[in-house]
């Protein structure tokens, strides 16, 4: 018998991308979405509950009509300028609805969870790359919502059978290889589709934020990791899961780093389009360099990354771009080195 996981915020960039490939890998998927980001287009398989974290009841009927063996958890408000501005809504969706998700994991007897964190909890450490037991100092609420909620998630955990794997996410970023899904949020605000949309004439120019960060260009510095290779490490995680271990807190990166100026000159090289680049003020909240490392989610699940490599990560992304804007484009066998 297939097992039965409930995907939340599954329509959204990196939930469809890991509902794609557990689809693939025979599980039997429920996604709980009311689709304020993501597209019911963008689920391939399992099929769609419509609904809110916020509604308790409506959640709980839900998980009392399956029999859910695990739960993986992406649904959250990710932008760290607008958590900022707007905090108590950061902790309303990140963390408020955690705990109403892991309320019905109680009801209902479901003891597995993987949940989407982020490198966001970690602020500024003095070292790079960054390891789990680096001490979590955020910068922002969108960083702290998140840590609150891999609190309840632990303390849950400690008070009963409950396990669990959190995965800190780095800089997501490109498309499925096969060119079926990719990026598709309203208010996508990430770099390389950003820098893609300049390239395509969807957005007048591309603004880099702080040029005076203690960095060699500059600009800031992150991780980038393919998206594929990301939800890997969620199928690879529940896998672990299935097994009689001890819960995990692992990073997912590439433990490389590239800078803002880095990334928008591979945007144009890839594009061959020599769009406006604006230099802009810092935003709060940000760091100047975050880079993982990736050791211990590579010997804890025996993940083993395909795509660390700037140049596809770019490349897919603007293939699906383009996609975006022609409906009509062939997406080429981006994959044939690896």
């Amino acid at each position: 018998m297939k097992k039965q996981i409930l995907v939340t915020g599954g329509a959204g960039y990196i939930g469809s991308h890991t509902i794609k490939q557990l689809g693939e890998a025979g599980y039997d998927i429920v996604v709980y979405d009311n689709l304020s980001t993501g597209t019911a287009s963008a689920i391939t398989y399992g099929k769609l509950a419509l609904g809110e974290l916020a509604d308790r009841h409506q959640l709980a009927q839900v998980f009392a009509e399956h029999d859910f063996d695990a739960v993986l958890h992406f649904a959250a408000s990710i932008s760290v300028p607008d958590s900022v501005i707007e905090p108590l809504a950061y902790y309303s969706n990140n963390t408020a609805n955690t705990l109403n998700l892991l309320h019905c994991c109680q009801q209902f007897g479901v003891n597995k969870f993987i949940f989407s964190s982020t490198a966001a909890v970690y602020g500024q450490p003095a070292d790079n790359p960054i390891t789990e037991n680096t001490l979590p100092q955020p910068l922002n609420p969108y960083g702290s919502s998140k840590l609150m909620s891999e609190r309840l998630i632990r303390d849950y955990a400690i008070a009963s059978d409950f396990r669990y794997v959190i995965l800190r996410y780095f800089n997501v970023a490109g498309a499925e290889v096969g060119g079926t899904l990719g990026q598709a949020g309203k208010k996508a605000s990430h770099l390389i589709k950003v820098a893609c949309d300049a390239a395509l004439g969807k957005r007048p120019h591309v603004s880099i934020f702080g040029t005076d960060f203690d960095t060699p260009d500059g600009t800031g510095i992150r991780d980038y990791i393919h998206v594929d290779d990301l939800a890997r490490a969620h199928i690879d995680a529940l896998t672990y899961l299935n097994r009689d271990v001890p819960s995990q807190i692992l990073n997912c990166g590439y433990g490389q780093g590239y800078s803002v100026r880095q990334v928008i000159e591979k945007v144009k090289e890839i594009s061959g389009v020599d769009f406006t680049v604006i230099e802009a003020e810092r935003r709060a909240g940000d760091p100047a360099c975050v880079i993982a490392s990736a050791k211990q989610i590579t010997q804890t699940l025996g993940w083993l990354p395909r795509f660390n490599d700037l140049d596809l990560i770019v490349r897919t992304a603007f293939a699906w771009e383009k996609k975006l804007n022609s409906h009509s484009i062939t997406v080429p066998d981006l994959i044939s080195k690896s």
